[in-house]
């Protein structure tokens, strides 16, 4: 049984968990992945229209990433994810279209964008595995 000292705010969760990318950092670092498929790069401008958000919010955020190494960036120029924002960006990728497909099934319905992007940073590794394999099932 739980006590009720086991119990936090999303932003407590946050925080024990330490993670060394924010749920924000996770939100444009998929995008630059998506936005970089076709032709290895994206651009600020472009990024922060598909995010919804001004090019200056755009411009720090791709600053944080570059100093964890995630991505390379040019001022006015290109962002190319690096090997290790690739890798994380894939998951990132494979995760949202995961909980689409799952949401989907469950839902009876064509798309979940809205509900993937309101819950697909809250879901660990392990879940994705068991998501994964139940729709694998049938």
């Amino acid at each position: 049984m739980y006590s009720p000292y086991d119990f936090h705010t999303q932003k407590g969760y946050e925080l024990a968990a330490k993670a060394g990318i924010t749920a924000a950092m996770e939100d444009y670092l998929e995008m630059i992945c998506r936005l970089s498929e076709k032709n290895g790069y994206t651009r600020i401008h472009i990024l922060s229209q598909c995010l919804n958000v001004k090019p200056s919010s755009a411009s720090k955020m791709v600053d944080n990433l570059r100093t964890l190494s995630l991505v390379r960036s040019e001022k006015y120029g290109c962002i190319t994810p690096t090997e290790s924002g690739l890798a994380a960006g894939n998951y990132l990728l494979y995760r949202h279209n995961l909980l689409n497909r799952f949401l989907c099934r469950i839902n009876g319905s064509d798309d979940e964008l809205e509900q993937v992007e309101r819950i697909e940073h809250f879901i660990d590794e392990r879940t994705i595995c068991n998501i994964a394999r139940f729709l694998d099932e049938k």
